[in-house]
């Protein structure tokens, strides 16, 4: 089937003069709209003149139209893009990801084009520049919409993107956005503005507690009304982001508290998710592939969408080319040691007294497990001491009896 996609771009005016334009720019395939947003955007991109360097600051303007040529709604072997150009050759897309639960922005990239002098006075270059970030903060339940009126700033190369008043929706299965919303946490936060804290001295900042040992949890999936997948762990997050209070960049360990945590996912075949969303701020999803030649599966993708209060913006941190847990089908994984699984430089988790069966489920029981390796080592450890003790024992009672025998040996009968 021929894919036809084209844009509908509506124009909304602000009265007040400086204020971005709100702009609303569609994706569809035939007959059907697959992304639709409505945002506002200003571009503040740092670049190289004769006499040092300068910023340049403007906004999405209401010519902006889709690059039907980068635009589309994915396939299987494709994500989802809406790709805006405006101007002299300047591009701003979006690109999409999802785990059948939630959807997110995975990439976004900004092309400049520096020979523009209504926009780059005086730039020493005429290049064309590309810049790409996978830490863009924006995400959603499927099926419903995104909303954010508050700004939110995106860091991306030289560049930030600040975003505001915007409404967006990927995967959509109706023509026009959701009624149903996911709000943003900067909407959520009561705009009362506080009376300014008494001038005090300045103090350092408190070093963070560790959050010891996490509480382990169990977590359970059913497909159908039967049982599909089970796990019992402990999980902490390791995750490093730009601190609003200390105006820094910080490492943070927490934990994540199974009381407060929700639980969903799905199952397939050859492909489980389990999803983890604690007090709608921390959404952690786990993703399991089975090698149906082999019979081996693996923990092959893990995201994290973090909202916390102290972040300058949401944190976003996917990896899906990873290969951690590595088991057979008909068991289970299990590692009672503390892993630590490396996701991406600001995102690792560690797990704690961990069993995992995410394919063959039959009852809420694990099948039998399969041990990783540093289990295995902790049980050689004490067969190793031991042997070694008995070795030890068995030399000292050989050189005693040797000397026994020589003291007897010394004695003659007169």
């Amino acid at each position: 089937m021929t894919r036809s996609r084209y844009l509908v771009v509506l124009v909304a005016w602000f009265s007040v003069l400086g204020c971005a334009h709100a702009v609303t720019l569609e994706v569809r395939e035939g007959n059907s709209t697959c992304i639709k947003a409505e945002l506002s955007a200003i571009l503040s991109i740092t670049y190289n003149t004769s006499n040092g360097t300068t910023t340049a600051q403007v906004s999405l303007p209401d010519s902006t139209s889709v690059d039907t040529s980068s635009s589309s709604c994915g396939s299987d072997s494709s994500s989802p893009w809406l790709v805006g150009v405006f101007g002299a050759g300047h591009t701003l897309g979006l690109g999409f990801s999802t785990n059948g639960s939630t959807y997110s922005v995975a990439n976004l990239t900004l092309q400049y084009n520096l020979s523009d002098p209504s926009v780059f006075p005086q730039a020493n270059s005429s290049d064309v520049v590309t810049v790409v970030s996978s830490s863009v903060g924006i995400w959603a339940r499927v099926n419903t919409t995104y909303r954010c009126e508050s700004p939110a700033s995106v860091r991306v190369g030289g560049a930030t993107v600040t975003f505001s008043n915007m409404k967006m929706e990927a995967y959509m299965s109706g023509g026009d956005l959701s009624a149903t919303e996911s709000v943003c946490t900067a909407d959520q936060v009561s705009t009362t503005v506080p009376p300014p804290p008494p001038v005090s001295p300045t103090t350092p900042a408190p070093v963070p507690t560790p959050p010891g040992t996490p509480e382990r949890g169990t977590y359970l999936l059913t497909s159908n009304g039967t049982e599909c997948l089970l796990a019992q762990m402990g999980l902490q997050l390791n995750v490093s982001y730009f601190s609003l209070s200390q105006n820094k960049t910080v490492q943070e360990t927490v934990n994540l508290n199974p009381n407060l945590t929700t639980v969903s996912g799905s199952c397939a075949a050859s492909r489980a998710t389990l999803e983890l969303v604690q007090e709608r701020i921390t959404n952690l999803t786990f993703i399991f592939t089975l090698n149906s030649t082999s019979n081996k599966y693996h923990l092959s993708g893990l995201t994290l969408v973090a909202a916390w209060p102290d972040m300058t913006a949401n944190l976003s941190a996917s990896n899906t080319s990873l290969d951690y847990l590595r088991s057979t089908l008909g068991h289970s994984y299990m590692c009672n040691a503390e892993e630590t699984l490396v996701v991406e430089p600001a995102f690792s988790l560690n797990t704690f007294r961990l069993q995992v069966q995410p394919f063959g489920v039959t009852t809420k029981q694990f099948a039998t497990a399969e041990e990783c390796r540093m289990d295995q080592d902790q049980m050689l450890i004490p067969i190793i001491v031991g042997a070694a003790l008995s070795g030890l024992v068995l030399i000292v009672l050989i050189a005693y009896l040797i000397g026994r025998k020589r003291s007897h040996a010394g004695y003659q009968t007169i």
